[in-house]
């Protein structure tokens, strides 16, 4: 079974919602699942947001931790998933982002970006009260710039149970 497939039946079963945002992968996330029947029942919203402006504006990163840590950092995959969850009109239960580097930037590289394939990633749990429980990682791909965008929109999927299963036992019980 694809990993899109085991995502969508393992939140379908459950009634949860997932909301993406994205960067690096560019919508890819969102399109994976939407490829599968029946997704609609748990794709709830999906945020490209690729230009810093866009990160901030749009899913509420602070300037500063941009600024602090680098676009490509966990912390900015944490912002962005909590700001899609705190999105008006968004009923996810569960936010995944994705934040990274596929080749070696819009200005070839410099010694102060992360090696290429570089990705960050954040999974963000929605709980009472606009509180959340956000994991987040970084890995690295290999690839072409393409090859790297894909391998990360599937990692960012393929780790949305297990992380749902590190939540304390009430708050899985949906």
């Amino acid at each position: 079974m694809s990993i899109p497939i085991q995502v969508v039946s393992f939140l379908s079963s459950r009634g949860l919602k997932l909301a993406t945002a994205e960067s690096c992968t560019g919508g890819q996330i969102a399109s994976y699942l939407a490829s599968v029947p029946g997704s609609g029942a748990c794709l709830d919203v999906g945020f490209v947001s690729y230009s810093p402006s866009g990160k901030a504006g749009f899913l509420g990163v602070r300037q500063s931790t941009m600024k602090q840590y680098g676009l490509t950092s966990e912390a900015v995959a944490r912002e962005m998933a909590e700001g899609a969850l705190r999105q008006e009109g968004c009923c996810a239960d569960i936010a995944v982002s994705n934040t990274g580097l596929a080749d070696g930037g819009a200005h070839g590289g410099s010694d102060d970006d992360p090696p290429q394939g570089t990705q960050c990633f954040a999974w963000a749990f929605r709980r009472p009260g606009d509180q959340f429980v956000t994991f987040a990682e970084t890995r690295r791909f290999s690839g072409d710039r393409n090859d790297v965008r894909s391998a990360a929109a599937l990692y960012a999927l393929s780790r949305v149970e297990h992380y749902f299963d590190q939540l304390p036992r009430i708050q899985r019980d949906h």
